[in-house]
């Protein structure tokens, strides 16, 4: 699924997000990200060893959602956690384009969406209302 302009617009602005994984007992694991999206493939930093990687591995499923005032976007579908230097290259320098130059983190990993769903308020996707 395609997102309008302002879709698009919409997640190139500076909005944290929440990352939604699905832990060892079947809880719902929420916490605050970062995240940028390129081409249907919304991404996330962090260290390899923390709980919303663990739990992305685990599950190989997760959503993305940010929301600033009435507008609102969330991303579904499947992802993977990278850790090679390339991947993480590139996650850091669309992370840093968004937001902020990272801290160095030698544990760096990159958790990868690929979009299957995207449900948004109204003029976020392209063909809906």
């Amino acid at each position: 699924m395609q997102l309008t302009d302002a879709g698009l617009a919409f997640v190139t602005e500076r909005h944290l997000g929440t990352l939604a994984t699905v832990d060892r007992d079947a809880r719902t694991h929420a916490v605050p990200v970062g995240f940028t999206y390129l081409d249907g493939v919304v991404r996330v930093i962090g260290s390899r060893g923390s709980q919303k990687f663990v739990n992305a591995r685990r599950s190989g499923r997760a959503s993305v959602s940010s929301v600033d005032g009435a507008r609102w976007i969330s991303f579904e579908g499947p992802v993977r956690v990278l850790t090679d230097a390339e991947s993480v290259a590139r996650a850091v320098e669309l992370y840093a384009a968004r937001y902020r130059q990272p801290r160095p983190n030698p544990e760096r990993a990159v958790l990868e969406l690929t979009v299957e769903r995207v449900l948004g308020s109204s003029g976020m996707r392209a063909g809906r209302g």
